[in-house]
């Protein structure tokens, strides 16, 4: 017969002790995705069927540009601690391993490629 409390069963299950924070940066990063999504949306609806010198002089205004690099960084940041969080929870060993490096350098690919040809664009 096992004399252990609960307490003593539930230590080393826990949470990591960055659940708080992870949570409070995927609500206000959700928050702050759906105030510039909608706008980037027009912005990139109204030069989607454009000739590409005004796509270039679209994008090259300080606005358009910046809102651009936002929904790019915010939008692939969220993108990365929200598979994160699906891989933690369903993966396991050394299959989460290479899921959790291959998200992190599929997403910050992707950042660097579209602020790359952003700033190509803008400048």
């Amino acid at each position: 017969m096992r004399y252990l409390t609960d307490r003593k069963r539930a230590v080393g299950k826990g949470a990591a002790g960055t659940g708080t924070e992870h949570h409070w940066y995927m609500q206000v990063s959700a928050v702050g995705l759906a105030l510039i999504v909608p706008t980037f949306i027009i912005i990139a609806g109204r030069a989607l069927g454009s000739d590409h010198a005004s796509v270039l002089e679209t994008f090259s205004h300080p606005i358009p540009a910046i809102l651009t690099a936002l929904v790019l960084v915010v939008g692939l940041q969220h993108f990365r601690r929200g598979a994160q969080i699906m891989i933690e929870d369903y993966w396991h060993g050394t299959t989460k391993k290479a899921a959790l490096i291959f998200t992190t350098v599929f997403s910050y690919g992707l950042t660097a490629t579209g602020l790359f040809a952003l700033a190509k664009i803008a400048l």
